[in-house]
């Protein structure tokens, strides 16, 4: 015998069982194919659509919140200040900015409120922001009755956030779009409604009862 076939012999093989049985092996009854009740179904099926309906919502924020990111990102603010609009009336399901009506407004979803808020906070490191326009509003007094509207309260918090000069209110276009605005100033175009002091003050008491 060469010293190659030795070699293999030697080697520790599993010795194959000599006389292998044609019966597959009995299954405990109670475990295999066990039928599975219909509450377990409705379980699991719940927890797919759910799965499903998370990666929609994903797949449809990313579309429609993807270029007010990206714009935040570079620092383009005026730009992403008109996005913010496309994008508030997109969801409210309004074409124009002087349809959406301040009742429009009193429902506007939570989530999408805090989801805005948190990219413009995010990218102006904590500057711009619905939340900073509300806290500037409650630090001057203001509160989430709609009843109440201060046209001196609303003119002060106008002056804190830039959109006035010298007793004036400024254009659009003369508006401060660097870093260095004054906190809260942006998003600002969403905030010039045909509806005024009413839909700011409408606007403000969601943000409030949001939590933003």
């Amino acid at each position: 015998m060469s010293e190659d076939t030795q070699e293999f012999e030697s080697t520790d093989l599993p010795s194959a069982d000599p006389t292998p049985s044609l019966n597959p092996p009995l299954e405990n009854p109670e475990t295999s194919h066990a039928p599975v009740s219909s509450s377990s179904l409705e379980e699991r099926v719940t927890k797919l659509e759910d799965t499903l309906a998370q990666i929609l919502s994903l797949l449809s924020d990313k579309y429609r919140y993807g270029r007010l990111q990206n714009l935040l990102a570079e620092g383009n603010w005026r730009e992403a200040d008109l996005e913010t609009t496309k994008v508030m009336l997109e969801i409210a399901t309004q074409a124009h900015h002087d349809d959406l009506k301040p009742d429009d407004v009193m429902i506007f979803p939570c989530s999408a409120l805090h989801l805005i808020d948190s990219l413009w906070v995010k990218y102006s490191n904590n500057r711009f922001g619905f939340s900073v326009q509300r806290q500037i509003y409650t630090e001057l007094g203001g509160g989430d009755d709609i009843s109440n509207i201060d046209l001196d309260l609303l003119t002060q918090v106008s002056d804190r956030l830039g959109w006035r000069e010298d007793h004036k209110w400024l254009d659009y276009q003369d508006l401060n779009f660097t870093i260095s605005a004054p906190p809260g100033c942006h998003p600002s175009n969403w905030w010039r409604s045909a509806y005024g002091a009413k839909m700011a003050v409408y606007f403000l008491a969601r943000l409030m009862r949001c939590g933003v």
